[in-house]
């Protein structure tokens, strides 16, 4: 992949998460700016999500750790866990907003 591909690939993860948040019945909000999207909930805690271009991963934080996730086949992997990104990013949110949360 290269660096063009990379970024399209990250806004378009950053352009779905906002559509879902947008359309989320649990009430979370979002800034984005310079690849970075951050996620802000009630609660006040967060999770940031941000690009991490020289090794074309997603890079997420949340108040309970750090993932990395790189591209292949397809998918976003967490290169710790394996967990595919759109159903860790359920379970985040879900986690975080002490409610069920569904981004995917």
């Amino acid at each position: 992949m290269n660096d063009s591909q990379y970024h399209q690939l990250v806004d378009d993860v950053f352009l779905q998460l906002e559509d879902a948040l947008d359309e989320c019945e649990v009430d979370i909000d979002y800034e984005s700016a310079e690849g970075i999207l951050t996620l802000i909930f009630l609660n006040s805690t967060k999770i940031i999500l941000n690009k991490q271009a020289p090794l074309h991963q997603l890079w997420v934080a949340t108040k309970f750790n750090g993932h990395h996730f790189n591209y292949q086949d397809g998918t976003w992997i967490d290169e710790r866990t394996g967990a595919e990104f759109w159903s860790f990013i359920d379970e985040a949110a879900s986690k975080q907003a002490g409610e069920p949360v569904k981004l995917s």
